[in-house]
Parts: structure tokens; C-alpha cells; sequence
């Protein structure tokens, strides 16, 4: 089943999000390349692509797991939530409708 994983980050943790970035992302890349990964980014903090210093508010990943205990067990061992980047995460199971 897909699950959605909504994040919020914490208030001025930009410095710790890059630094964790590169395990955050090879998370990522291992659910794409085993073809359970549907979207993945974060949300910028302003109306912009690069919004620079001003930085991210959380992400949002859509990705398939077994069952909602694995995807919150995934969840909880982001590099993002051990760097202290993110306040809250949520999970929820996804119904995928377009495209």
C-alpha cells in the first residue's frame, strides 16, 4: 500500500537539513531503485524553487510499504528526525487516484 509522509520541520534548522541531506537522500534513492518510491521533496519555506536562506517548512514523501507500522518504522530512523530537522512526522496510508 502507498503512504504518505508529512513532515514539518522545526523552526531555523536549514544548517541541520544540509547536513543531513545526503543520508535523507540515499534513503530516497534506495525506495526508487526497489520501485516504491512515487514522489518525494520539501516544502520551501517561500513562494520560490531555491528560496535560500529563508529555507524548508518540511516534505512530503508518497511511497510503498507493506504495512503502516513499517512505513512509521521507516519514518522514525530518518536522518532528518535523528539531526532534530523535523517536529512531526506524519504517516498515512494513500490512495493513489491520478495519474
Amino acid at each position: 500500500m502507498l503512504y504518505a509522509f508529512i513532515s514539518q520541520d522545526m523552526a531555523d534548522t536549514l544548517d541541520k537539513r544540509l547536513a543531513a541531506r545526503p543520508g535523507h537522500i540515499k534513503r530516497l534513492e534506495q525506495l526508487r531503485d526497489e520501485g516504491r518510491l512515487i514522489l518525494a521533496g520539501p516544502h520551501p519555506a517561500i513562494d520560490c524553487e531555491d528560496p535560500g536562506p529563508a529555507g524548508f517548512t518540511g516534505s512530503l514523501i508518497v511511497a510503498e510499504f507493506d504495512s503502516l507500522g513499517e512505513a512509521q518504522e521507516w519514518a522514525r530512523s530518518d536522518p532528518y528526525v535523528a539531526a532534530g530537522v523535523y517536529e512531526k512526522v506524519t504517516v498515512k496510508p494513500f490512495r493513489r487516484v491520478l495519474p
